[in-house]
């Protein structure tokens, strides 16, 4: 919480459960920031984010596959309970002072969640309390680290690469043909899943001796790549006893000057992540 009051905002949760299982929520886990109750689940409805599963899972097709295939993605890998019913799909709505929604991020499983970090992290907050790694080549200065240092079971975080061209020096971009663009690739593991990453926006290049115009990025940038350290009964079980988890990547470009093009290049990069256990709901 005073990760997020450092940077000048607030923090609220809002569920369909009563004020006394909010109170009571709030003081089993110390949550020291305001829990709201959603009577009716009218705030959920106006928002357009009712999950209409329970009454599924429990009416006419409740036996259908397609169904208890949602309910198992969506409620719970056990039996959905008439509980559930008003539930909302989880998410975190970023709100300006004038209550204007500015950004929103949702999970696609009920077990994943994004951590606080990492949101603030794609919002483009790069105060972070994890010690990054930097490493120099002959054309970048780069300096990677994680959104958490500490990641438990169905966390979203995120990774950050800042890389800093060298005066004179540029990279390709998504879209330059014939060059290799530069990327973050993440090697292959269990229960780490990677998602699609957006770059920012890149400019023109324009290399008069080929009359060319490539996109390229000139100044200092971040690439944010998103990970998934599921939370599925089979990932939790195969990481029980463990007190870490090691992410192993590379960074791939291709640099070039006014006059020379260098050859593409793959610098190593390494995040080791403490693992700490889930907390049940």
């Amino acid at each position: 919480m005073n990760e997020v009051r450092e940077k000048g905002l607030g923090l609220a949760g809002i569920s369909y459960d009563s004020p006394e299982t909010l109170a009571a929520f709030s003081r089993q886990r110390g949550i020291t920031f305001p829990l709201l109750s959603d009577a009716g689940s009218a705030t959920i409805k106006r928002f357009g984010i009712l999950n209409p599963i329970p009454e599924w899972a429990m009416g006419p097709d409740k036996d259908n596959p397609v169904v208890q295939a949602e309910a198992q993605k969506y409620l719970t890998v056990n039996a959905p309970r008439a509980q559930m019913a008003g539930i909302a799909f989880p998410g975190t709505f970023v709100l300006d002072r004038q209550g204007r929604v500015t950004s929103r991020y949702f999970e696609d499983f009920y077990f994943e969640r994004n951590t606080v970090s990492s949101i603030l992290i794609r919002l483009g907050n790069k105060a972070v309390a994890v010690t990054g790694t930097k490493i120099s080549t002959g054309q970048l200065d780069v300096t990677t680290y994680p959104s958490d240092s500490a990641i438990a079971p169905g966390n979203r975080l995120s990774i950050a690469v800042d890389v800093a061209p060298h005066p004179g020096m540029h990279v390709y971009a998504p879209g330059a043909k014939n060059y290799r663009v530069i990327a973050v690739t993440i090697a292959p593991q269990p229960f780490v899943r990677v998602l699609p990453m957006n770059y920012p926006a890149s400019q023109i290049y324009f290399f008069k001796p080929l009359e060319e115009r490539v996109p390229v990025y000139q100044k200092p940038f971040t690439l944010v790549q998103e990970l998934v350290l599921e939370g599925t009964p089979q990932a939790q079980a195969a990481l029980r006893g463990k007190d870490s988890v090691t992410v192993n990547g590379t960074l791939e470009y291709q640099a070039c000057d006014d006059t020379i093009c260098y050859n593409p290049a793959s610098v190593p990069l390494s995040w080791t992540l403490t693992l700490r256990p889930i907390v049940p709901k």
